[in-house]
């Protein structure tokens, strides 16, 4: 499993699952070319056929003194995509393997409530949801919650997921500028949902953030105005996108994307000439 070390904090990534996507469908352009423009830095962040791999995967914060799991990825959930439903994975027991077993995990970071963020929050356990991680607190952005509790919720199946965690009274909603523990606060990335939030982690004199869902692929860094799936409001992302590269480009932050396959976390960057680039960090 990948980690990567932000002074004295440790990111770590657990991976669920490797789904091939095609660009039209996932960046909704008809420029099947677009992905070869540019240099990437694994095979599978662009393929000659014009596919490329979505990663999902949860990521680790280990301040030592805090344990905060950012997503929770799909797990047991029931969404309408098929080949994701009710998946039956090790990523639980993968995530004990690596020291962190549920009831060790202190806080939970819902960066939005998409199904693929939050499925393993609770647990199918004798036909009954049940939380995960029972001594966690889960944060979701009051914003995000609003959007989503009523009629849209139902859809997003937020009564497996999230309902159980509201009656056990483990959900805590907080604003998009909230800052979780020492080092490690949220930042508003509206536009994929109302209420999303990039993680900001910070310890000594470096810094990471985790993207969530303001970008599927790279390549929106670079061209912001590609909509990723399922963006609410496809003009706020994408100058939620616009702010983010301004933000961190040659900054020396680490971006580690939320859906990024294997390099998963790199630097943004401008060239000679202005343009904007992504380029892995081997830090890991």
């Amino acid at each position: 499993m990948t980690a990567w070390p932000i002074g004295s904090t440790v990111v770590h990534k657990v991976l669920e699952a490797e789904v091939r996507a095609s660009l039209t469908t996932a960046l909704r352009t008809e420029d099947t070319a677009l992905l070869k423009r540019y240099p990437w830095p694994a095979p599978d962040f662009s393929r000659a056929d014009g596919t490329f791999v979505i990663s999902v995967h949860a990521l680790v914060v280990d301040t030592g003194a805090r344990r905060i799991l950012v997503d929770t990825c799909v797990g047991n959930s029931r969404p309408s995509v098929p080949m994701l439903r009710m998946l039956d994975t090790t990523w639980l027991d993968d995530l004990a393997a690596l020291g962190y077993p549920a009831e060790s995990i202190d806080t939970v970071v819902c960066t939005h409530l998409h199904f693929d963020h939050i499925g393993w929050n609770t647990r199918l356990v004798e036909g009954e949801w049940v939380p995960t991680f029972p001594r966690a607190r889960h944060l979701v952005t009051r914003t995000e919650w609003n959007h989503w509790a009523g009629e849209a919720g139902a859809e997003a199946g937020l009564r497996d997921t999230m309902w159980p965690l509201v009656d056990a009274g483990l959900v805590d909603l907080v604003e998009t500028d909230h800052r979780v523990c020492e080092g490690v606060r949220l930042e508003a990335a509206p536009g994929h949902t109302p209420g999303q939030v990039a993680v900001v982690v910070e310890s000594g004199e470096e810094r990471a953030v985790i993207t969530g869902d303001l970008v599927h692929h790279p390549v929106q860094f670079i061209e912001p105005d590609l909509p990723g799936m399922a963006d609410v409001d496809a003009v706020l992302a994408a100058a939620t996108r616009r702010a983010f590269v301004e933000r961190y480009a040659d900054t020396g932050t680490l971006v580690i994307g939320t859906h990024f396959p294997a390099p998963t976390a790199g630097l943004v960057g401008r060239g000679g000439n202005g343009t904007v680039r992504f380029v892995a960090d081997d830090r890991r």
